[in-house]
């Protein structure tokens, strides 16, 4: 729906040809995204929100455990399914771009950081690089929306200063 449907709308030819969920990958993304919605996007909220300390390990565990399987991806292919973002690679994205900022403190998910993982690090400044992507992430206002919204997380609703993330840097992935 999302390839076609809105097309009307697109400023350009070239947004009208986007196409991230292509016919030839479609079972591979939907196999992606069978694991990394419940296991990444959901989990880093499994994890922030758990009340008790069982739900809590158990979801970070799921967690980590999928970044592992996405680095592990990730040392063999530029994006998820090979040379050509898709829906999976978005999916995954808006997780990774938030996970150091705000995941890692906020949500207790301090195992390792993304900018740990080679690839996965690599990964997302290439996604961040793409064109039509950086002016979508504003890290001020991801960091200020969940430490001052979730207080039951963070009762005073202070802002940390941090991390340092250059998304701009190279990324060494071009010529995978």
């Amino acid at each position: 729906m999302f390839n076609s449907e809105f097309n009307a709308f697109c400023a350009s030819p070239e947004q009208r040809s986007l196409d991230l969920y292509p016919k030839h990958l479609q079972v591979e993304i939907d196999d992606l995204n069978s694991w990394i919605y419940p296991e990444i996007n959901n989990g880093v909220y499994r994890c922030g929100f758990a009340t008790k300390q069982g739900a809590y390990n158990e979801a970070v565990v799921m967690l980590f455990k999928a970044l592992d399987r996405v680095e592990e991806i990730l040392s063999r292919k530029r994006y998820l399914t090979g040379n050509q973002i898709t829906e999976a690679d978005v999916r995954l994205f808006t997780t990774l771009v938030r996970f150091d900022m705000v995941y890692v403190g906020h949500f207790k998910c301090n195992k390792r950081r993304v900018i740990d993982y080679p690839n996965l690090w690599g990964y997302l400044r290439d996604m961040y690089q793409t064109h039509g992507i950086q002016e979508t992430v504003d890290p001020e206002h991801i960091m200020k929306h969940y430490q001052q919204s979730h207080l039951q997380i963070n009762p005073h609703g202070i802002v940390a200063i941090g991390p340092d993330l250059d998304f701009t840097s190279d990324h060494g992935r071009g010529n995978m």
